[in-house]
């Protein structure tokens, strides 16, 4: 029997969270934090240098950037802007180094925290009092935007103020397994479920109040949030959080097909929809795994057999490819972890050969050497099971940070 997906709700008493952004309001969409910090939470920050981590995605709803909202703010002293991976303006590629640069609009120095230097440096930190954060999320531990800012926090030894914004693949279901601490990355920094359930907020929140940081943590919650939305279910418009990932399906199925990074098959970057695709040059037998992988009736998908041609730049690039296309039919119903785990073990037990790990990649992004393991000996039955239970673990974990119903 298929163990469902974990749901967390926990209702706050007033006194939980010491916000007006809290208080009823019609429900007119989402206000991100950025927006009800200079409406009702401007004390905060007036008359203090204020360090900025951001991206593209940190913007109100009327598209205007948080950088600029923040520079025109009266009181408040914009002194330093900080990038996370793809850079300040999101259009780098996964894992390009950057440099440090000067932002032209405002004049106010920006560092790169995706280059040689991935934790702020004293030099880095010397001129502001507090530092916010503001960047669009997408739910999954693989992310690296909210382990820069876990690395920022540990170092800054300043107040941290994080602008909250909405978990797009919903703040109440969880997935997947608590990485092990061995297995510590930029794509998994401490001990979180692979789909977390949590906002970035919440997720400072409870890696603070657990002592895993150690940092003066301040959320700015954001007003009609509730944890159950999808994100086109907010009203914020929608900015691709990074290159490749492109709508709401790619960000659901992201922390299952991810795991292709790290083999020798790709995860369907250099495609018009990665993260959706799956292939390999050698996979010719698509349509065949097509109809295996239908038949195990995983929840709220189907897979097709289909063809790309790659960009070149990227796994197979230059070459047109067999893949497997994986279509939600039923968001509410998919486990992308799940799904991720049986598409690898079908992959694998057909080209033992040809399928092959990235070890350190793959374990990285498992955040634990059992997915190998699991795959390879076609225990994968136990491996979800064992990872449900984690999910229920970290589901009773992270209650007390929770900010919305």
């Amino acid at each position: 029997m298929r163990i469902p997906l974990i749901a967390v709700s926990l209702s706050l008493s007033a006194a939980c969270v010491a916000s007006p952004a809290t208080t009823m309001q019609p429900r007119t969409g989402v206000v991100p934090g950025i927006e009800v910090l200079l409406t009702d939470s401007l004390h905060l920050i007036r008359g203090k240098r204020v360090g900025l981590l951001t991206n593209h995605s940190g913007r109100d709803r009327n598209g205007t950037s948080s950088i600029d909202r923040l520079f025109r703010a009266p009181g408040v002293r914009l002194t330093a802007l900080y990038g996370p991976e793809h850079g300040i303006r999101g259009v780098a590629k996964a894992g390009e180094k950057i440099g440090s640069s000067v932002d032209s609009a405002t004049g106010v120095p920006v560092y790169s925290l995706y280059g040689d230097v991935k934790v702020p440096t004293a030099e880095m930190l010397k001129d502001i009092d507090v530092l916010l954060y503001d960047i669009q999320d997408v739910g999954a531990r693989v992310y690296t935007y909210e382990w820069t800012l876990a690395l920022v926090a540990n170092a800054a030894k300043k107040p941290i103020i994080v602008l909250d914004r909405p978990d797009p693949i919903r703040a109440d279901r969880i997935e997947g397994n608590i990485l092990d601490p061995k297995f510590a990355s930029l794509v998994g920094q401490f001990p979180v479920a692979l789909r977390y359930g949590l906002t970035p907020g919440e997720l400072m929140r409870y890696l603070a109040g657990t002592h895993m940081i150690d940092a003066d943590i301040h959320v700015v919650p954001m007003k009609n949030y509730r944890r159950a939305m999808w994100f086109d279910e907010t009203g914020i418009p929608r900015v691709n959080p990074s290159p490749n990932l492109r709508n709401g399906d790619a960000e659901l199925l992201y922390p299952g097909t991810v795991f292709f990074e790290g083999t020798t098959a790709t995860e369907g970057r250099g495609t018009d929809d990665p993260f959706t695709l799956i292939g390999a040059s050698w996979m010719n037998d698509n349509a065949a795994l097509a109809a295996e992988l239908n038949a195990l009736s995983l929840p709220g998908v189907r897979f097709e057999a289909t063809t790309r041609t790659i960009e070149a730049g990227y796994k197979f690039g230059g070459e047109t490819i067999p893949m497997l296309k994986v279509r939600v039919t039923d968001r509410n119903a998919v486990r992308p972890v799940e799904l991720g785990i049986r598409m690898l073990r079908a992959i694998q037990a057909r080209h033992p050969v040809d399928f092959k790990w990235k070890t350190a990649s793959i374990d990285r992004l498992a955040g634990t050497d059992k997915l190998r393991s699991a795959v390879e000996t076609g225990t994968v039955d136990a491996l979800v099971a064992e990872w449900d239970a984690d999910a229920a673990r970290f589901a009773n974990l992270v209650k007390p940070y929770l900010l919305y119903n």
